[in-house]
């Protein structure tokens, strides 16, 4: 994490035209004030509303149960060291049903005892494609039989949405804005 936040948020009075009309299509569409990555994209608008578009569809549509999809989310924002992210999508899988030794088992970074199929299926996939760049044919089969071909597309979507994210985060230095979750050991270099 770099030493201080490199892309703090823009001051409304600073915002350009394009940048307050973005900032506005976002509230209007998630109800809520931009934040966390979205604040850093707002300084190329249209990268910030496409991004907005894509993760309306996979953080809110996709063809995964909820607790699988913010499991996924989980495992990206563990293989990111993504704080921000984390603390936010860690309440989020507790809300949908995710069992917490699960998401204490993914933030050291170990693989989770007593997971459910498609818990097992997705995280296999995930961390497949986190450390390979690629998955094998036995855990895409196992991922195709339980989530079909759009839940491979939405699987894939997922991972690789909130590694965006998570990056932009990242490299703005953005800080996390709750405390109330654990935050994640930095892995060894």
């Amino acid at each position: 994490m770099p030493s201080r936040e490199r892309l703090p948020p823009v001051a409304a009075d600073k915002m350009t035209a394009e940048q307050r009309k973005a900032a506005d299509a976002f509230q209007s569409t998630r109800g809520y004030p931009m934040l966390g990555p979205f604040l850093v994209m707002l300084r190329s608008p249209e990268v910030m509303l496409r991004a907005q578009a894509m993760g309306d569809y996979l953080r809110y549509r996709n063809v995964l149960p909820r607790r699988v999809s913010e499991l996924v989310i989980l495992v990206t924002a563990r293989a990111w060291t993504q704080q921000f992210e984390w603390a936010h999508h860690y309440k989020y899988a507790m809300q949908a049903g995710l069992a917490e030794h699960i998401a204490q088992a993914i933030s050291e970074g170990r693989r989770p005892l007593d997971m459910q199929a498609d818990e097992t299926a997705a995280y296999d996939f995930s961390i497949e494609l986190h450390h390979n760049k690629s998955v094998s044919d036995t855990t895409y089969a196992r991922a195709l039989e339980l989530f079909g071909e759009q839940g491979i597309i939405d699987l894939t979507g997922i991972n690789g949405y909130y590694s965006m994210l998570a990056m932009m985060m990242n490299v703005a230095g953005t800080p996390n804005d709750t405390h109330d979750v654990k935050p994640l050991e930095p892995f060894p270099n």
